[in-house]
């Protein structure tokens, strides 16, 4: 794809994040989207078959973007339990640092009919994986209790996390004086202790390792 072509989609992007963020997913338009980016609406169906599907290139090029950067900041530590602190940070901090980008990911990603049907989101898949593979690299050093299951952890310690991005984006601004990542530490921090090799564990045997191991969803 030419460069230009490829700066035009960009933009077409750029655009449709400001405006599903202030608009919300349904309520905006293609027309919308083209008024932001100051181009002719029919030029964004050179690009995208539908609104759905600006939303979910949206949702694609900007999560690979994130992965990357999240591994980059995760892989400058080595211990485990500081991998997790730095995971939780960068995903507070995506969320206060570009707050419409947060909720287009957060709030307005799920109002996709298309996107909670038809999407098989291998991104967040991924993104995901950086938790268990922390996780994992844990069990094996001896840092992690071994009796856990990390796609249960994942999800769980995503699910904290986003939960509290959430609600950070959903409060009004004139509300919104508090800071993301003390709660990301302590979230962290709780899931570090239960974590802890050594930790008591469950009376019951562990549900095996391979439970979760075909599915596609995170």
């Amino acid at each position: 794809m030419p460069e230009r072509k490829k700066d035009k989609r960009r933009l077409i992007l750029d655009a449709a994040v400001e405006v599903f963020a202030a608009q919300g997913f349904h309520r905006s338009r293609v027309s919308d989207i083209a008024r932001r980016a100051e181009i002719a609406d029919g030029t964004i169906y050179l690009y995208f078959k539908s609104k759905d599907d600006v939303l979910i290139s949206v949702f694609e090029e900007r999560m690979g973007e994130l992965i990357e950067d999240a591994r980059a900041f995760v892989s400058e530590a080595q211990d485990p339990r500081e991998r997790l602190r730095r995971f939780a940070r960068f995903h507070v901090a995506m969320a206060e640092q570009n707050r419409s980008l947060a909720a287009v990911f957060l709030v307005e990603i799920r109002l996709s009919n298309r996107f909670m049907k038809d999407y098989q989101p291998q991104r967040l898949k991924e993104y995901l994986d950086l938790i268990g593979e922390i996780v994992e690299d844990g069990q094996r050093a001896g840092v992690f209790r071994p009796d856990v299951n990390p796609i249960v952890v994942r999800r769980a310690f995503f699910g904290a996390l986003d939960e509290t991005a959430m609600q950070w984006i959903l409060t009004p601004g004139s509300r919104r004086r508090y800071r993301l990542e003390p709660t990301a530490e302590e979230i962290t921090e709780i899931f570090i202790r239960g974590l802890a090799h050594g930790a008591e564990s469950p009376t019951q045997p562990p549900p095996p390792q391979t439970a979760f191991s075909e599915e596609v969803a995170p």
